[in-house]
């Protein structure tokens, strides 16, 4: 079973920028569908960002497309999310998810492991 980890949230100030890493460990990694979420006090988990397993194809959110950017490198393990242009609305909790499958999806239940996530703050 994999496991993963999420690092890199914080408190900032609207527009500035953070990086959100995922680690995994505990299974094959690079086999793997990979997706951020974020949950804001409230409110339903929603989709950011998704990657397949070579990087190859990407989906964002409309909320987020042009200022977040979602890579992975399978040789450590670990997926980012690129935060840039932060807003205000951006605050939530956000999460790494991963699936059995290959592909990107956007779709909360196609994703079978969760990390615990890590709270992004954006202040105006």
């Amino acid at each position: 079973q994999v496991q993963l980890v999420e690092s890199g949230g914080g408190l900032v100030q609207a527009g500035d920028s953070l990086r959100l890493s995922c680690a995994a460990s505990g299974g094959t990694f690079s086999g793997n569908g990979m997706g951020w979420f974020r949950q804001a006090p409230g409110k339903g988990r929603e989709f950011v960002a998704s990657i397949s397993r070579s990087g190859g194809i990407t989906y964002y959110a409309d909320s987020v497309k042009g200022r977040f950017a979602i890579s992975r490198n399978n040789a450590k393990n670990t997926v980012y999310l690129q935060m840039n242009s932060l807003k205000p609305e951006d605050t939530a909790v956000y999460y790494c998810a991963g699936r059995s499958g290959v592909s990107a999806s956007t779709i909360f239940a196609n994703y079978d492991y969760w990390g615990q996530g890590t709270q992004v703050t954006v202040s105006s």
